[in-house]
């Protein structure tokens, strides 16, 4: 089945933003050599992508997936969740502290 719709195209980014509702914003830099110079150019590009589970957050390094258009600008589908980018601090209750420690 997969043979029949074409290869989809696999990307590997860092996620900028998560403040919408089950969708992304992934960043792709891509370094390529100049023609003339040979010097590296760093190019940035950002898709939408669609999170349903909303399990990225800002910092993640994520695979996505080129996919059918699901909105005006989402192409993108999460395919897996490569790095987390932050870990959770735990947030400590400073009456509790208080009271354990008199």
């Amino acid at each position: 089945m997969a043979d029949e719709r074409g290869r989809r195209r696999v990307l590997t980014g860092r996620v900028t933003s998560d403040k919408m509702e089950k969708t992304i914003v992934v960043a792709v830099e891509v370094v390529h050599k100049h023609a003339l110079y040979g010097r590296p150019i760093r190019r940035t590009h950002k898709f939408k992508a669609h999170d349903p589970t909303n399990r990225c957050h800002v910092g993640d390094v994520v695979e996505i997936r080129e996919n059918r258009p699901l909105s005006r600008e989402k192409r993108w589908v999460v395919s897996s969740l490569v790095k987390s980018g932050h870990a959770d601090i735990p947030i400590i209750d400073e009456t509790a502290t208080a009271q354990a420690a008199s």
